[in-house]
Protein backbone atom coordinates (compact mmCIF):
# COMPACT_ATOMS: atom_id res chain seq x y z
CA UNK A 1 0.00 0.00 0.00
CA UNK A 2 1.39 3.80 -0.68
CA UNK A 3 0.74 6.82 1.19
CA UNK A 4 1.51 9.29 -0.96
CA UNK A 5 2.27 12.77 0.84
CA UNK A 6 -0.19 15.70 0.47
CA UNK A 7 0.71 18.79 -1.65
CA UNK A 8 2.92 21.71 -0.10
CA UNK A 9 0.22 23.86 1.35
CA UNK A 10 -0.37 27.48 0.37
CA UNK A 11 -1.52 28.15 4.08
CA UNK A 12 -2.47 26.94 7.62
CA UNK A 13 -5.71 25.25 7.85
CA UNK A 14 -7.07 21.78 8.75
CA UNK A 15 -8.32 20.02 5.83
CA UNK A 16 -9.34 16.63 5.15
CA UNK A 17 -6.17 15.55 3.03
CA UNK A 18 -4.21 15.87 5.93
CA UNK A 19 -5.92 14.02 8.14
CA UNK A 20 -6.28 11.34 5.93
CA UNK A 21 -3.05 11.30 5.30
CA UNK A 22 -2.08 11.04 8.96
CA UNK A 23 -4.88 8.17 9.05
CA UNK A 24 -3.37 5.78 6.17
CA UNK A 25 0.10 5.95 8.11
CA UNK A 26 -1.10 5.32 11.44
CA UNK A 27 -3.16 2.10 9.43
CA UNK A 28 0.14 1.06 7.61
CA UNK A 29 2.21 1.17 10.89
CA UNK A 30 3.95 4.38 10.43
CA UNK A 31 5.14 5.72 13.76
CA UNK A 32 4.38 9.41 14.35
CA UNK A 33 7.85 10.55 14.28
CA UNK A 34 7.83 9.17 10.62
CA UNK A 35 4.71 11.11 9.75
CA UNK A 36 6.01 14.40 11.05
CA UNK A 37 9.03 14.95 9.40
CA UNK A 38 8.25 13.71 5.98
CA UNK A 39 5.20 16.51 6.63
CA UNK A 40 7.95 18.52 7.75
CA UNK A 41 9.84 17.95 4.32
CA UNK A 42 6.41 18.19 2.05
CA UNK A 43 6.65 21.87 3.54
CA UNK A 44 3.33 21.25 5.91
CA UNK A 45 3.51 24.14 9.11
CA UNK A 46 4.57 22.34 12.71
CA UNK A 47 1.20 23.39 14.35
CA UNK A 48 -0.87 22.58 11.41
CA UNK A 49 0.85 19.11 12.12
CA UNK A 50 0.27 18.63 15.14
CA UNK A 51 -3.32 19.45 15.04
CA UNK A 52 -3.78 16.94 12.12
CA UNK A 53 -2.35 14.17 14.33
CA UNK A 54 -4.37 15.38 17.37
CA UNK A 55 -7.47 14.87 15.24
CA UNK A 56 -9.78 12.52 16.21
CA UNK A 57 -10.56 11.77 12.52
CA UNK A 58 -7.04 10.76 12.27
CA UNK A 59 -6.69 7.77 14.13
CA UNK A 60 -7.79 4.04 12.94
CA UNK A 61 -10.93 3.11 14.48
CA UNK A 62 -8.44 -0.09 15.85
CA UNK A 63 -5.79 2.35 16.54
CA UNK A 64 -6.89 5.00 18.00
CA UNK A 65 -4.48 4.49 20.92
CA UNK A 66 -1.81 7.26 22.50
CA UNK A 67 1.60 6.86 21.69
CA UNK A 68 2.58 5.90 25.16
CA UNK A 69 0.42 2.43 24.73
CA UNK A 70 2.26 1.57 21.83
CA UNK A 71 5.36 1.75 23.74
CA UNK A 72 3.87 -1.96 25.89
CA UNK A 73 3.44 -3.52 22.53
CA UNK A 74 6.79 -2.89 21.29
CA UNK A 75 8.19 -5.28 18.46
CA UNK A 76 10.97 -7.40 19.60
CA UNK A 77 14.09 -7.13 17.42
CA UNK A 78 17.33 -6.56 17.27
CA UNK A 79 19.31 -3.56 19.33
CA UNK A 80 20.66 -0.65 17.42
CA UNK A 81 22.54 1.69 18.76
CA UNK A 82 20.64 4.74 19.77
CA UNK A 83 22.95 6.93 17.14
CA UNK A 84 22.45 4.55 14.51
CA UNK A 85 19.19 3.78 14.88
CA UNK A 86 18.03 7.38 14.38
CA UNK A 87 20.75 7.97 11.59
CA UNK A 88 19.04 4.63 9.57
CA UNK A 89 15.25 5.59 10.39
CA UNK A 90 16.18 9.55 9.33
CA UNK A 91 17.86 8.54 6.08
CA UNK A 92 14.57 6.04 5.73
CA UNK A 93 12.37 8.75 5.75
CA UNK A 94 14.04 10.95 3.36
CA UNK A 95 14.42 8.38 0.97
CA UNK A 96 10.66 7.83 0.74
CA UNK A 97 9.86 10.95 0.25
CA UNK A 98 12.30 11.11 -2.52
CA UNK A 99 10.57 8.83 -4.77
CA UNK A 100 7.02 9.97 -3.23
CA UNK A 101 6.19 7.40 -1.07
CA UNK A 102 6.60 7.79 2.71
CA UNK A 103 6.29 3.89 3.61
CA UNK A 104 5.02 0.74 2.73
CA UNK A 105 3.75 -1.54 4.96
CA UNK A 106 6.39 -3.94 5.52
CA UNK A 107 9.12 -1.39 5.14
CA UNK A 108 6.92 0.52 7.54
CA UNK A 109 7.13 -2.53 10.37
CA UNK A 110 11.07 -3.08 9.01
CA UNK A 111 11.60 1.05 10.15
CA UNK A 112 9.88 0.45 13.30
CA UNK A 113 11.83 -2.94 13.99
CA UNK A 114 15.01 -0.76 13.52
CA UNK A 115 13.99 2.26 15.20
CA UNK A 116 12.64 0.28 18.62
CA UNK A 117 14.32 -1.08 20.68
CA UNK A 118 12.57 -4.31 22.66
CA UNK A 119 10.46 -3.66 25.50
CA UNK A 120 12.23 -3.45 29.01
CA UNK A 121 10.57 -6.01 31.17
CA UNK A 122 11.02 -4.96 34.74
CA UNK A 123 9.34 -6.71 37.85
CA UNK A 124 9.47 -4.81 41.17
CA UNK A 125 8.42 -4.69 44.68
CA UNK A 126 4.88 -2.53 45.42
CA UNK A 127 5.15 -2.44 49.09
CA UNK A 128 7.24 -2.99 52.20
CA UNK A 129 5.40 -6.75 52.67
CA UNK A 130 7.50 -8.11 49.28
CA UNK A 131 4.37 -8.14 46.90
CA UNK A 132 6.00 -7.84 42.95
CA UNK A 133 4.04 -6.60 40.45
CA UNK A 134 5.00 -5.81 36.73
CA UNK A 135 5.21 -2.33 36.38
CA UNK A 136 3.39 -0.14 34.18
CA UNK A 137 5.70 2.95 32.99
CA UNK A 138 4.34 6.45 33.85
CA UNK A 139 4.05 8.61 36.82
CA UNK A 140 3.67 6.84 40.05
CA UNK A 141 3.49 9.02 43.12
CA UNK A 142 4.88 5.67 44.78
CA UNK A 143 8.38 6.74 43.66
CA UNK A 144 8.39 9.87 45.74
CA UNK A 145 9.23 7.92 48.25
CA UNK A 146 12.77 7.67 49.01
CA UNK A 147 13.17 4.32 50.00
CA UNK A 148 10.93 2.65 47.02
CA UNK A 149 12.48 4.63 44.82
CA UNK A 150 15.80 2.57 46.28
CA UNK A 151 14.31 -0.60 45.28
CA UNK A 152 13.42 0.37 41.82
CA UNK A 153 16.64 1.35 41.08
CA UNK A 154 18.10 -1.68 42.79
CA UNK A 155 15.94 -3.46 40.71
CA UNK A 156 17.20 -2.84 37.75
CA UNK A 157 20.98 -2.63 38.59
CA UNK A 158 20.16 -6.40 39.46
CA UNK A 159 18.80 -7.25 35.86
CA UNK A 160 21.72 -5.13 34.45
CA UNK A 161 19.33 -3.06 32.72
CA UNK A 162 20.12 -0.08 30.58
CA UNK A 163 18.36 3.29 31.98
CA UNK A 164 18.43 7.22 32.53
CA UNK A 165 17.94 8.03 36.36
CA UNK A 166 17.35 11.91 36.97
CA UNK A 167 17.65 12.75 40.43
CA UNK A 168 15.72 16.32 40.74
CA UNK A 169 16.48 16.56 44.22
CA UNK A 170 20.42 16.64 43.89
CA UNK A 171 20.06 17.83 40.12
CA UNK A 172 22.12 15.26 38.78
CA UNK A 173 21.37 12.69 35.75
CA UNK A 174 22.79 9.42 34.98
CA UNK A 175 23.18 7.01 32.51
CA UNK A 176 23.66 3.68 32.99
CA UNK A 177 24.13 0.82 30.70
CA UNK A 178 23.94 -2.94 31.28
CA UNK A 179 23.94 -2.17 34.83
CA UNK A 180 26.57 -0.08 34.68
CA UNK A 181 26.98 3.79 35.29
CA UNK A 182 28.60 5.14 32.14
CA UNK A 183 28.03 9.21 32.72
CA UNK A 184 26.99 11.60 35.18
CA UNK A 185 25.92 15.31 34.35
CA UNK A 186 24.43 18.27 36.01
CA UNK A 187 20.60 19.37 35.51
CA UNK A 188 20.65 22.73 34.85
CA UNK A 189 17.34 23.38 35.28
CA UNK A 190 13.66 21.24 35.64
CA UNK A 191 9.88 22.93 36.00
CA UNK A 192 9.07 24.96 38.77
CA UNK A 193 7.45 23.41 41.58
CA UNK A 194 3.60 24.11 42.03
CA UNK A 195 3.79 25.60 38.53
CA UNK A 196 1.89 24.11 35.45
CA UNK A 197 4.57 22.10 34.01
CA UNK A 198 6.29 20.72 37.73
CA UNK A 199 8.61 17.50 36.26
CA UNK A 200 6.58 14.87 38.16
CA UNK A 201 8.06 12.00 39.61
CA UNK A 202 7.88 8.14 37.57
CA UNK A 203 9.28 5.66 35.18
CA UNK A 204 8.78 6.74 32.21
CA UNK A 205 10.48 5.21 28.77
CA UNK A 206 12.28 7.45 25.96
CA UNK A 207 9.51 7.47 23.63
CA UNK A 208 11.80 9.44 20.68
CA UNK A 209 14.98 10.86 19.91
CA UNK A 210 15.32 13.80 18.00
CA UNK A 211 18.74 15.94 17.27
CA UNK A 212 17.00 19.05 16.95
CA UNK A 213 13.10 19.07 18.38
CA UNK A 214 11.24 22.38 17.75
CA UNK A 215 8.76 23.07 20.26
CA UNK A 216 5.50 24.69 19.28
CA UNK A 217 4.91 25.40 22.70
CA UNK A 218 7.62 27.65 23.48
CA UNK A 219 8.95 28.20 19.95
CA UNK A 220 12.11 27.57 20.43
CA UNK A 221 15.09 24.30 19.44
CA UNK A 222 15.75 22.06 21.96
CA UNK A 223 19.15 20.55 20.58
CA UNK A 224 19.22 16.65 21.28
CA UNK A 225 15.99 16.01 22.85
CA UNK A 226 14.73 12.46 23.87
CA UNK A 227 10.56 12.51 24.92
CA UNK A 228 9.83 10.91 28.00
CA UNK A 229 5.82 11.21 28.54
CA UNK A 230 3.22 14.33 26.53
CA UNK A 231 5.19 17.12 26.22
CA UNK A 232 7.90 16.66 28.71
CA UNK A 233 11.81 15.55 27.01
CA UNK A 234 15.87 15.68 27.97
CA UNK A 235 17.05 18.18 25.81
CA UNK A 236 19.89 20.22 25.62
CA UNK A 237 20.11 24.28 26.20
CA UNK A 238 17.20 25.55 24.31
CA UNK A 239 17.53 28.49 21.66
CA UNK A 240 15.11 30.95 19.72
CA UNK A 241 15.00 30.71 16.01
CA UNK A 242 17.68 33.27 15.81
CA UNK A 243 19.75 31.59 17.59
CA UNK A 244 20.05 33.22 20.93
CA UNK A 245 19.89 30.83 23.83
CA UNK A 246 16.56 31.08 26.39
CA UNK A 247 17.56 32.53 29.35
CA UNK A 248 18.55 30.26 32.53
CA UNK A 249 15.50 29.97 34.58
CA UNK A 250 12.67 27.18 35.56
CA UNK A 251 11.69 25.03 32.12
CA UNK A 252 8.13 23.82 31.02
CA UNK A 253 8.33 20.41 32.85
CA UNK A 254 11.17 19.46 30.66
CA UNK A 255 14.67 18.34 32.21
CA UNK A 256 17.18 20.56 30.52
CA UNK A 257 20.60 20.04 30.45
CA UNK A 258 23.99 21.91 29.08
CA UNK A 259 23.92 21.29 25.48
CA UNK A 260 27.32 19.06 25.60
CA UNK A 261 26.04 17.41 28.49
CA UNK A 262 22.94 16.42 26.18
CA UNK A 263 24.63 15.09 22.93
CA UNK A 264 26.55 12.78 25.41
CA UNK A 265 23.38 11.09 26.99
CA UNK A 266 21.32 11.25 23.44
CA UNK A 267 24.29 9.23 22.35
CA UNK A 268 23.84 6.46 24.64
CA UNK A 269 20.32 6.58 25.24
CA UNK A 270 17.79 4.04 23.20
CA UNK A 271 14.16 4.55 22.45
CA UNK A 272 12.39 2.34 24.91
CA UNK A 273 15.34 2.51 27.37
CA UNK A 274 13.13 3.22 30.99
CA UNK A 275 13.87 6.93 32.42
CA UNK A 276 13.98 6.65 36.58
CA UNK A 277 12.52 10.30 37.99
CA UNK A 278 12.90 10.95 41.33
CA UNK A 279 12.40 13.73 43.92
CA UNK A 280 12.44 13.56 47.53
CA UNK A 281 10.50 16.50 48.52
CA UNK A 282 7.06 14.29 49.29
CA UNK A 283 9.04 11.76 51.91
CA UNK A 284 7.44 10.28 55.18
CA UNK A 285 8.46 13.30 57.03
CA UNK A 286 7.92 11.05 60.45
CA UNK A 287 5.34 13.12 61.90
CA UNK A 288 3.10 11.29 64.23
CA UNK A 289 -0.80 11.63 65.23
CA UNK A 290 -2.51 10.29 68.63
CA UNK A 291 -5.84 10.46 66.71
CA UNK A 292 -8.72 7.16 66.63
CA UNK A 293 -10.68 6.51 63.71
CA UNK A 294 -14.38 7.89 63.86
CA UNK A 295 -17.84 6.89 61.70
CA UNK A 296 -19.25 9.38 59.36
CA UNK A 297 -22.68 9.07 57.18
CA UNK A 298 -21.52 8.19 54.00
CA UNK A 299 -21.32 4.56 52.27
CA UNK A 300 -17.31 5.51 51.87
CA UNK A 301 -14.59 8.01 53.45
CA UNK A 302 -11.28 8.44 53.58
CA UNK A 303 -9.83 11.33 56.06
CA UNK A 304 -6.03 11.32 56.13
CA UNK A 305 -2.60 13.46 55.80
CA UNK A 306 -1.31 13.70 51.92
CA UNK A 307 2.40 12.90 53.48
CA UNK A 308 2.63 10.86 56.33
CA UNK A 309 -0.58 9.39 55.05
CA UNK A 310 -1.44 8.83 58.60
CA UNK A 311 -5.27 7.92 58.71
CA UNK A 312 -7.99 9.90 60.33
CA UNK A 313 -11.26 8.17 59.74
CA UNK A 314 -12.30 5.75 57.58
CA UNK A 315 -15.21 3.45 55.89
CA UNK A 316 -15.35 1.37 53.61
CA UNK A 317 -12.58 3.01 51.81
CA UNK A 318 -11.62 0.06 49.08
CA UNK A 319 -15.44 -0.28 47.95
CA UNK A 320 -15.75 0.79 44.70
CA UNK A 321 -18.32 3.12 44.08
CA UNK A 322 -19.26 5.85 41.59
CA UNK A 323 -17.86 9.47 41.76
CA UNK A 324 -19.42 11.73 38.95
CA UNK A 325 -17.68 15.04 38.72
CA UNK A 326 -14.75 13.85 40.75
CA UNK A 327 -14.44 12.47 37.56
CA UNK A 328 -12.81 16.56 36.19
CA UNK A 329 -10.15 16.38 38.69
CA UNK A 330 -8.48 13.27 35.76
CA UNK A 331 -9.66 15.18 33.16
CA UNK A 332 -7.85 18.51 34.37
CA UNK A 333 -4.98 16.45 35.13
CA UNK A 334 -4.72 15.12 31.41
CA UNK A 335 -5.23 17.82 29.80
CA UNK A 336 -2.72 20.13 31.10
CA UNK A 337 0.15 17.10 30.93
CA UNK A 338 -0.93 16.25 27.22
CA UNK A 339 -2.14 19.48 25.60
CA UNK A 340 -0.69 23.14 25.51
CA UNK A 341 -2.68 25.43 27.64
CA UNK A 342 -2.67 27.97 25.89
CA UNK A 343 -3.96 26.07 22.87
CA UNK A 344 -7.15 27.90 21.46
CA UNK A 345 -9.90 25.51 20.49
CA UNK A 346 -13.25 26.42 18.90
CA UNK A 347 -16.74 24.93 20.71
CA UNK A 348 -18.74 22.16 18.88
CA UNK A 349 -22.63 22.43 19.40
CA UNK A 350 -22.15 19.05 20.20
CA UNK A 351 -20.33 19.58 23.41
CA UNK A 352 -23.09 21.89 24.61
CA UNK A 353 -24.65 19.07 27.24
CA UNK A 354 -26.46 19.34 30.34
CA UNK A 355 -24.58 21.16 32.70
CA UNK A 356 -25.14 23.14 36.38
CA UNK A 357 -24.38 26.28 34.76
CA UNK A 358 -24.42 27.10 31.05
CA UNK A 359 -22.10 29.23 29.58
CA UNK A 360 -20.14 27.99 26.98
CA UNK A 361 -21.60 28.98 23.00
CA UNK A 362 -21.09 27.28 20.03
CA UNK A 363 -18.02 28.96 17.79
CA UNK A 364 -16.50 30.44 20.72
CA UNK A 365 -12.90 30.58 20.71
CA UNK A 366 -11.36 29.71 23.78
CA UNK A 367 -8.08 28.38 25.33
CA UNK A 368 -7.64 25.08 27.22
CA UNK A 369 -6.60 27.21 30.48
CA UNK A 370 -10.08 29.48 29.90
CA UNK A 371 -11.93 25.90 29.93
CA UNK A 372 -10.20 24.75 33.04
CA UNK A 373 -12.40 27.29 35.40
CA UNK A 374 -15.84 26.32 34.73
CA UNK A 375 -14.49 22.90 34.62
CA UNK A 376 -13.14 22.88 37.89
CA UNK A 377 -15.08 25.63 39.90
CA UNK A 378 -18.93 25.27 38.63
CA UNK A 379 -18.22 21.56 37.40
CA UNK A 380 -19.39 22.06 34.05
CA UNK A 381 -20.09 19.23 32.16
CA UNK A 382 -19.63 21.85 28.56
CA UNK A 383 -16.21 22.46 29.31
CA UNK A 384 -15.43 18.83 30.34
CA UNK A 385 -16.87 17.78 26.70
CA UNK A 386 -14.86 20.32 24.46
CA UNK A 387 -11.69 19.09 26.29
CA UNK A 388 -11.92 15.41 25.80
CA UNK A 389 -12.64 16.44 21.92
CA UNK A 390 -9.40 18.11 21.75
CA UNK A 391 -7.63 14.51 21.80
CA UNK A 392 -10.80 12.68 20.63
CA UNK A 393 -12.78 11.92 23.21
CA UNK A 394 -11.99 7.89 23.18
CA UNK A 395 -8.08 8.83 23.12
CA UNK A 396 -8.58 10.90 26.12
CA UNK A 397 -10.30 8.79 27.86
CA UNK A 398 -7.57 6.05 27.70
CA UNK A 399 -5.15 8.08 28.91
CA UNK A 400 -7.77 8.84 32.20
CA UNK A 401 -7.50 5.27 32.66
CA UNK A 402 -3.59 4.95 32.01
CA UNK A 403 -2.91 7.91 33.96
CA UNK A 404 -5.16 6.13 36.63
CA UNK A 405 -3.23 3.14 36.95
CA UNK A 406 0.05 4.79 36.87
CA UNK A 407 -0.34 6.73 39.89
CA UNK A 408 -1.54 3.81 42.10
CA UNK A 409 -5.69 4.51 41.40
CA UNK A 410 -6.10 0.52 40.32
CA UNK A 411 -9.44 -0.32 41.31
CA UNK A 412 -10.89 2.97 39.22
CA UNK A 413 -12.27 2.80 35.77
CA UNK A 414 -13.42 6.46 34.07
CA UNK A 415 -16.00 6.73 31.33
CA UNK A 416 -15.89 9.95 30.14
CA UNK A 417 -14.33 13.48 30.75
CA UNK A 418 -17.51 14.99 32.60
CA UNK A 419 -18.18 12.46 35.26
CA UNK A 420 -22.24 12.11 33.88
CA UNK A 421 -21.47 8.15 33.53
CA UNK A 422 -22.66 5.94 36.15
CA UNK A 423 -19.65 3.92 35.21
CA UNK A 424 -16.80 6.17 36.19
CA UNK A 425 -16.10 4.64 39.75
CA UNK A 426 -13.27 4.46 42.26
CA UNK A 427 -12.71 3.89 45.81
CA UNK A 428 -11.82 6.49 48.51
CA UNK A 429 -8.39 4.84 48.63
CA UNK A 430 -7.36 5.61 44.54
CA UNK A 431 -9.06 8.82 45.45
CA UNK A 432 -6.45 9.51 47.94
CA UNK A 433 -3.38 8.63 45.35
CA UNK A 434 -4.97 11.35 42.82
CA UNK A 435 -5.17 13.98 45.47
CA UNK A 436 -1.57 13.28 46.41
CA UNK A 437 -0.57 13.63 43.04
CA UNK A 438 -2.47 16.73 42.63
CA UNK A 439 -1.12 18.43 45.68
CA UNK A 440 2.40 17.35 44.85
CA UNK A 441 2.98 17.66 41.53
CA UNK A 442 0.05 19.34 40.09
CA UNK A 443 -1.10 21.85 42.70
CA UNK A 444 -2.32 24.83 40.01
CA UNK A 445 -5.02 22.16 39.43
CA UNK A 446 -6.10 22.54 43.35
CA UNK A 447 -5.72 26.55 43.01
CA UNK A 448 -8.26 26.64 40.16
CA UNK A 449 -10.49 25.10 41.86
CA UNK A 450 -9.99 27.01 44.55
CA UNK A 451 -10.98 30.21 42.34
CA UNK A 452 -7.03 31.64 43.40
CA UNK A 453 -5.23 32.60 40.30
CA UNK A 454 -2.87 35.50 41.55
CA UNK A 455 0.69 33.61 40.88
CA UNK A 456 -1.13 32.47 37.54
CA UNK A 457 1.39 32.94 34.67
CA UNK A 458 -1.46 33.12 32.45
CA UNK A 459 -4.71 35.44 31.84
CA UNK A 460 -7.64 35.50 34.03
CA UNK A 461 -10.53 33.90 32.69
CA UNK A 462 -12.38 35.60 29.98
CA UNK A 463 -15.71 35.40 32.73
CA UNK A 464 -16.11 37.43 35.93
CA UNK A 465 -18.97 35.71 37.22
CA UNK A 466 -17.78 32.41 37.64
CA UNK A 467 -19.22 30.88 40.80
CA UNK A 468 -17.24 28.23 43.03
CA UNK A 469 -19.41 25.06 43.58
CA UNK A 470 -16.81 23.67 46.01
CA UNK A 471 -18.13 23.63 49.29
CA UNK A 472 -14.89 24.76 51.17
CA UNK A 473 -14.39 27.74 48.86
CA UNK A 474 -14.02 30.29 51.34
CA UNK A 475 -12.17 28.32 54.03
CA UNK A 476 -8.56 29.87 54.32
CA UNK A 477 -7.35 26.43 54.90
CA UNK A 478 -9.15 25.07 52.20
CA UNK A 479 -6.26 23.85 49.15
CA UNK A 480 -8.68 22.98 46.31
CA UNK A 481 -10.60 19.49 45.07
CA UNK A 482 -14.28 19.16 43.57
CA UNK A 483 -17.66 18.37 44.72
CA UNK A 484 -20.34 15.82 42.54
CA UNK A 485 -23.49 14.26 42.44
CA UNK A 486 -25.77 12.16 40.15
CA UNK A 487 -28.48 9.57 40.50
CA UNK A 488 -25.73 6.56 40.96
CA UNK A 489 -23.40 8.76 42.64
CA UNK A 490 -25.37 10.48 45.58
CA UNK A 491 -22.83 13.33 46.81
CA UNK A 492 -19.48 13.27 46.30
CA UNK A 493 -16.69 15.30 47.58
CA UNK A 494 -13.18 15.37 47.55
CA UNK A 495 -11.39 18.33 49.53
CA UNK A 496 -7.68 19.04 50.42
CA UNK A 497 -6.91 21.32 53.49
CA UNK A 498 -3.13 22.90 55.03
CA UNK A 499 -4.38 21.95 58.85
CA UNK A 500 -1.96 23.30 61.40
CA UNK A 501 -0.93 20.81 63.91
CA UNK A 502 1.44 21.43 66.92
CA UNK A 503 3.10 24.12 64.96
CA UNK A 504 3.15 22.17 61.50
CA UNK A 505 1.22 22.79 58.28
CA UNK A 506 -0.27 19.12 57.37
CA UNK A 507 -1.95 18.49 54.38
CA UNK A 508 -4.89 16.79 54.93
CA UNK A 509 -7.53 15.24 52.04
CA UNK A 510 -10.99 14.41 53.22
CA UNK A 511 -13.33 12.08 50.61
CA UNK A 512 -16.93 10.85 51.12
CA UNK A 513 -19.05 8.93 48.59
CA UNK A 514 -22.30 8.37 48.39
CA UNK A 515 -23.66 10.58 50.95
CA UNK A 516 -26.49 12.02 51.34
CA UNK A 517 -25.00 15.55 52.46
CA UNK A 518 -21.30 15.77 51.72
CA UNK A 519 -21.53 19.31 53.32
CA UNK A 520 -22.01 18.09 56.63
CA UNK A 521 -20.58 14.60 56.29
CA UNK A 522 -16.87 16.74 55.06
CA UNK A 523 -17.78 19.29 57.97
CA UNK A 524 -18.03 16.72 60.50
CA UNK A 525 -14.49 15.07 59.54
CA UNK A 526 -12.96 18.47 59.51
CA UNK A 527 -14.09 19.53 62.69
CA UNK A 528 -13.12 16.23 63.69
CA UNK A 529 -9.36 16.42 62.67
CA UNK A 530 -8.95 19.97 64.15
CA UNK A 531 -9.99 19.95 67.32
Amino acid sequence: MRVRLPPRPHKIMLNKTIVDYVKTSREAGVREFFIRQALLEAGWDRIQIDEALDSEEAWPLKARVDFTEKTKQIISGGKKSGRNSFRQSNLFVKLAIGVGVIILIGAGLWGILRYYNPSYQIVIPVNNSGEISSFQFGSWSALEDASFFKKVKADLLDKKSSFIESDLSNMKLRVYKDGEEKLEVDIISKGHEGSWWETPAGLYQVQSREADHFSSFGRVHMPWSMAFQGNFFIHGWPYYPDGKPVPLGYSGGCIRLSTSDAKQVYDLAEVGMPVLIFEDDFDNDGFEYNFVGGHLDAKSFLAADLKNSYVFAEGNSTEKLPVASLTKLMTALIATEYINIEREVVVDANSLVDTSIPRLKAGQRLTVLDLLYPLLMESSNEAGAVIGKILGEQRFVNLMNEKAKAIGMNNSYFADTTGASHDNVSTAQDLFQLAKYLYNNRSFILAISKGSVGKSAYNPPPWNDLKNLNVFAEDEDFVGGKVGENSAAGQTILSIFEIEKTGSQRPVVIIALNTRDRAKSASDLLSYIRN
